[in-house]
């Protein structure tokens, strides 16, 4: 179902009823019903009684709340790995993802820069060491990823975003939690103001 509705073929506004959905995915309403509570929960359906289930479009509102969130969490997580002086093992997954998201640009791939930049912050907060912080981070990780799909061939292309990556890298590598901090807020800040951008000129909020 997360699918569907990332890829469009759940569109934002629809309503579908359980008896639908659980067809068109060839299983009982049981598992349907189910993941339908969990989606509802990370705010990207609303589950409605008797009525089955109604995609909720992209918020503009939400999306500025769930970025400020997570440039403030995912900054401290930069600054947290600064401070535990990583070895180059430790790092070596997020050095892989930058390295993915360099090659799938090269290619013009975009959905796996997407994925490979879901990979690096998601490594990113993981290397903080702060449990709650990856629950948080997680929960709020789909809506930024529905918004960031719809977008993706709207925004230019992302070099620039590349290279902050490899800047907080360097950072957590030379343990230097202030800058590690900053260039992430920054980097994060940025990438804000493009996907709020794209979405208030092609009015995506209204779908």
């Amino acid at each position: 179902m997360r699918n569907l509705i990332f890829s469009g073929a759940l569109p934002a506004g629809s309503d579908h009823l359980e008896s639908e959905l659980a067809a068109r995915l060839g299983m009982s309403r049981t598992p349907v019903r189910e993941a339908a509570l969990l989606l509802e929960g990370q705010g990207l359906l609303q589950v409605r009684a008797r009525k089955g289930v109604r995609i909720l479009p992209i918020s503009i509102d939400d999306m500025i709340e769930i970025y400020d969130v997570l440039t403030e969490l995912e900054s401290m997580s930069a600054a947290k790995a600064a401070a535990k002086q990583y070895q180059a093992d430790d790092l070596m997954v997020l050095e892989t993802t930058i390295n993915d998201m360099e090659a799938a640009l090269a290619a013009g791939n975009r959905e796996a820069w997407a994925a490979a930049d879901d990979a690096f912050h998601t490594e990113l907060v993981r290397l903080g060491g702060n449990s709650r912080v990856m629950t948080i981070a997680g929960l709020m990780g789909d809506q930024v990823r529905r918004a960031k799909a719809v977008t993706l061939y709207m925004r230019p292309l992302p070099t620039q975003s590349n290279k902050d990556h490899r800047s907080v890298v360097d950072a957590i590598r030379a343990g230097d939690a202030k800058r590690a901090h900053d260039v992430h807020y920054a980097h994060r800040t940025a990438a804000k103001e493009v996907l709020i951008n794209l979405l208030r000129q092609n009015r995506m909020h209204m779908l």
